[in-house]
């Protein structure tokens, strides 16, 4: 095995050496690096304002690759290629080279984000800070030009998988078209924007075997009789907040919000809220996991590859019925039959209503950081501190799960079922791709 690939195994904590670079294993061990560009990658899908489905399909090519890098400092770890839909094994390590796989891992991770967002040079100038702390680890020259040139070789194998995904045909199909029918979805106020993604459902999956694998029941049928089913699940969206309990409701519904575009209304003025994606949120989630799991730079690089791809497929599967049922909003219903001044906690978003984008992501994602992590996994929430909100603690993913589920009833902007079949869609979603994408050879938790 060659100097750098032992090197490699004490970073990731599989072996030893005494000829290594002490700055170069503290800092690669701490899984530094990835973490900064996870967030950088974040912070740029903010502020490019990407659509939730948008920004899952965002997080996962990148994470992709960089795992595929990693993995290969473990035999233990398996590749995702001919796991993944289509996907192929990356371009080989070459015989009689030397490289750093922390440094290719992270080079081709902002190589593949820059390329699926629009503020490239956001990336770029973050990317070249980075070289410049991996420079000053002082490996040899030949070293460090085989990682980069590797990096580039892998990722242009993983963008010409992502751009066979059907994501660029989809930007040319037609846009939501709105009719009459009572129980369809329509604009909501302020901005009525068009729908969002009509055309996911047609985005091809990572695991799953298509959009319609795990379609849920449907909603319940539109009837304003008063007592009638869908009445009195509307009712319960109304009086939400009116109980005693409204400001913890409350607390619950801002934290996870999670709309990248909130239009606000002052008067005649009009301004704009930048907020994380909710698969940012959990993107962030698997951050602070793996730090309080104190996780190396290959188990990182697992958890957030396998986490993204769990939204990622989470969100084919929702959208796919967000528009074949295409129901109608609350807020929509109750300002037309029951108070037309009644406005929910939170900016209604712009797709149809079942079921819950929310509950099937967030399910999906717990049920993957369960598994890598365990069950009563404890952690306090501080991936909102940044945009203004208090820190919430869990006993668990799953806790976390049902909370991110319920708080849009409480947010007013979902019935019920939407909710609780969202959950059990997730949950579907999330426990197929434990059974389906294997990246070791033993896993903790439900995929034992």
């Amino acid at each position: 095995m060659n100097r750098f690939l032992t090197l490699l195994l004490i970073l990731v904590g599989f072996g030893s050496c005494k000829q290594v670079n002490p700055n170069f294993q503290t800092d690669a061990n701490k899984a530094d690096f990835l973490h900064r560009s996870m967030e950088k990658l974040t912070e740029v899908i903010v502020h490019d304002i990407f659509s939730p489905p948008v920004a899952s399909r965002i997080y996962a090519y990148p994470s992709i690759a960089a795992y595929e890098i990693m993995q290969q400092a473990d035999p233990s770890y398996k590749s995702m290629a001919n796991q993944l839909t289509d996907f192929k094994n990356i371009p080989k390590i070459e015989e009689g080279k030397e490289y750093c796989l922390p440094l290719a891992s992270t080079n081709a991770f902002l190589i593949v984000g820059k390329a699926l967002i629009f503020s490239e040079q956001k990336i770029e100038d973050f990317r070249k800070e980075l070289l410049a702390e991996f420079d000053e680890l002082n490996m040899p020259n030949d070293v460090y030009q085989n990682s980069i040139d590797y990096s580039y070789k892998v990722a242009e194998h993983i963008l010409a998988w992502a751009n066979a995904d059907n994501y660029k045909e989809t930007r040319t199909f037609t846009k939501y078209t709105i009719n009459d029918d009572p129980d369809r979805w329509k604009p909501t106020p302020p901005t009525y924007m068009d729908g969002i993604e009509p055309h996911w459902r047609e985005i091809r999956p990572f695991v799953l075997d298509s959009a319609q694998q795990f379609v849920p029941i449907p909603p319940t049928p539109f009837d304003m009789d008063k007592g009638s089913k869908f009445f009195t699940e509307l009712m319960e969206v109304y009086e939400a907040l009116k109980g005693e309990d409204k400001k913890e409701r409350l607390a619950i519904a801002s934290f996870w919000d999670c709309n990248p575009y909130v239009q606000n209304v002052k008067g005649h003025m009009m301004f704009a809220t930048k907020k994380i994606t909710p698969g940012g949120h959990w993107i962030g989630i698997t951050e602070l996991a793996t730090k309080k799991a104190n996780s190396n730079l290959l188990q990182t690089n697992e958890a957030y590859a396998r986490v993204a791809i769990a939204l990622a497929d989470a969100f084919i599967s929702c959208w796919d019925e967000k528009y074949r049922s295409n129901l109608i909003r609350p807020e929509t219903v109750i300002n037309e039959y029951l108070d037309e001044s009644w406005l929910p906690a939170l900016q209604t978003p712009p797709f149809p209503e079942y079921t819950s984008g929310h509950s099937v992501i967030s399910r999906a994602a717990a049920i993957t950081l369960t598994d890598l992590y365990g069950d009563n996994f404890a952690f306090d929430d501080t991936v909102e501190n940044k945009y203004g909100l208090p820190t919430r603690s869990f006993t668990s993913f799953l806790q976390a799960s049902e909370e991110a589920a319920v708080s849009r009833l409480y947010g007013g902007i979902h019935y019920r079922p939407a909710i609780d079949e969202g959950v059990k869609q997730g949950e579907k979603v999330g426990k197929f791709i434990l059974q389906k994408l294997q990246t070791r050879e033993s896993q903790i938790g439900m995929n034992q």
